[in-house]
Order: C-alpha cells, then sequence, then structure tokens
C-alpha cells in the first residue's frame, strides 16, 4: 500500500487502511451516500468551468467532521469531486485543548489546513448563566469566525459534518421545544448571499461515521465545553430515538425518508400550501392513511 500512496494511487489518508470486506463495505456506504447528497441537492455545479470552486472543510477533531474530510477526499481522489478543498479547525481557547493534534494529522495526511485561535471560551462561560447550556452562543459565534475564514480564502461554502440523526435531533427539537417542523438543510445560502452552507453527510448514519473513526483510528479531540453539562436537549432527543430504535429498528431511516417526502397539502401551513386557492372541480387528491 506504500508504494501506491507513492505513486499517487491512494491518498495518504488512506494508505493503512483495514483491508476487511466489512471495512471497504462501510467506506462505500458513507462515500456514496455524500456523493448523493452533493449531487441530489446540488452542492456542485457539474458544468462549471474555469477555476474550481473552493470549500472549507470545518474540522472539529470529533469523529464526524474526520469522516466528512475523508469522504470529500475520497470522491476528490476518485474524480468526482471537482472542488479545492481547506480544512479549518478553530481553536476556541477551551482549557487543555490540544493544540498539535490536528496540525501533525493534517501534515501527515497531506491535506491544506487553516488553524484559527479565538477564544470565544472565555466570552461563552461569562456571558451564559449558570446551569445554561453554552451550545447557542457557541454556535452563532464559530459561525461568524467561520464566515469570515471563508471569505479570506476565497471559498464558496463551508462544509459541516452533521449526519442523519443530527438533522432527527434538530428536527425532534423543533418540534417538541421550538413549535415548528425544521431539521438541518442539507443546503443553505447565507444571510449576506456570499456563502453556502453544505451537508453533504446527511443522509449518513452515526453509527456508520463511529465505526470509520474507529477503524481510520482519527485521533479524536473531544468536546470539554458543551459535553460537559448534563441535561441538553439534544441528548434527551437522542436518548428518546435509541429507544424508539431499540423498540422499531430501522425507525431513524424511516423518519429521515420522511425529511425528504413531505407533503404540503397535509400540513397546516398556508405559507407553503394555498388552501384558500383549491376549489371545487379542481384537481383532488386523497390519503387513504388519513382516517376520517
Amino acid at each position: 500500500m506504500a508504494d501506491d500512496v507513492m505513486t499517487g494511487m491512494v491518498p495518504p489518508l488512506f494508505a493503512d487502511v483495514p483491508k476487511s470486506v466489512s471495512f471497504k463495505k462501510l467506506r462505500k456506504r458513507i462515500v456514496r451516500s455524500a456523493l448523493q447528497a452533493v449531487d441530489q441537492y446540488g452542492m456542485v455545479d457539474r458544468a462549471r468551468t474555469g477555476e474550481p470552486p473552493k470549500w472549507l472543510i470545518c474540522l472539529s477533531g470529533g469523529k464526524d467532521s474526520y469522516g466528512l474530510l475523508a469522504a470529500l477526499i475520497d470522491l476528490k481522489w476518485q474524480g468526482a469531486l471537482p472542488v479545492e478543498l481547506i480544512a479549518c479547525n478553530l481553536d476556541q481557547g477551551q482549557p487543555g485543548f490540544p493544540k498539535h493534534v490536528l496540525p501533525e494529522w493534517l501534515d501527515r495526511v497531506g491535506v491544506k489546513y487553516r488553524i484559527e485561535t479565538e477564544d470565544t471560551y472565555s466570552i461563552v462561560t461569562e456571558k451564559v448563566p449558570e446551569n445554561r447550556t453554552f451550545c447557542s452562543m457557541c454556535s452563532r459565534l464559530r459561525r461568524g469566525i467561520l464566515y469570515r475564514i471563508a471569505r479570506e480564502e476565497g471559498c464558496e461554502a463551508i462544509v459541516l459534518g452533521h449526519h442523519r440523526d443530527d438533522a432527527l435531533e434538530t428536527f425532534m427539537m423543533n418540534l417538541i421545544h421550538g413549535g415548528r417542523m425544521a431539521a438541518m438543510p442539507p443546503k443553505l445560502l447565507n444571510d449576506a448571499g456570499d456563502l453556502f452552507v453544505l451537508r453533504p453527510l446527511i443522509t449518513c448514519a452515526e453509527d456508520d461515521l463511529a465505526k470509520f473513526a474507529e477503524a481510520m483510528e482519527f485521533p479524536i479531540i473531544p468536546c470539554n465545553l458543551c459535553g460537559s453539562q448534563d441535561g441538553l436537549q439534544r441528548q434527551a432527543m437522542k436518548a428518546m430515538l435509541d429507544e424508539w430504535e431499540r423498540k422499531k429498528p430501522g425507525v431513524r431511516q424511516v423518519m429521515a425518508h420522511a425529511l425528504a417526502t413531505v407533503r404540503p397539502s397535509h400540513l397546516h401551513d398556508p405559507r407553503v400550501f394555498d388552501f384558500a386557492g383549491l376549489a371545487l372541480g379542481g384537481t383532488g387528491e386523497d390519503d387513504p392513511n388519513v382516517p376520517f
């Protein structure tokens, strides 16, 4: 395998991957899912000519962002992703953060990167009241910094490692706590209209990404900011989905399919369906699954 790396037959990231059939199937499943999301949601303009677009890959040091970077590198190596990739890690000043881990790993696997240091940790811990979660403020600060870095690097998109289970947990949080039906979009245009936010792993199962990270021996960096707090709403949603999955295996995949199979006429929002415009004599519809 080392000779293959030297001759460019495989990316350095995949130089020492497991040879087992199960790993090959796992890798293929994740990469195929990412490619399908890229194409289904128009993340790449394949008719584009000239210089390829540049994507800022947000690398936190968690299993999901490592999996994201690996899948995109795999697709680029196959010639299926005509983009330039630059990994970016935001050092937020958290106590004990191992600053050396990501630069050493990225150098070893030959990935272009940028490390940005911004002490958002002090801001969040000072501003957020005791017994409240840090996630919301931390996310807003991090997003603003990443937008700035993307512009400075000439990127047209920031790319995040959110997966299927993240989307379902967000959906349940919005439904139960927010009173709205919304999840994580696979592709979003930011408020300023100058950057896309992309989530190529949006249909990937978290369990697959966890197995992939373990097999690839990624140097995982745990988050000791929000991860140290108990009772987060997201953790509660995850526990609820785990219980549903235990009682009905495959329910997460069914729910994920529902997010992509919406019937606006069977919801209650007149902004997405013209109920007032329905008239007798027009084209109607029925749903045998809805009881009278």
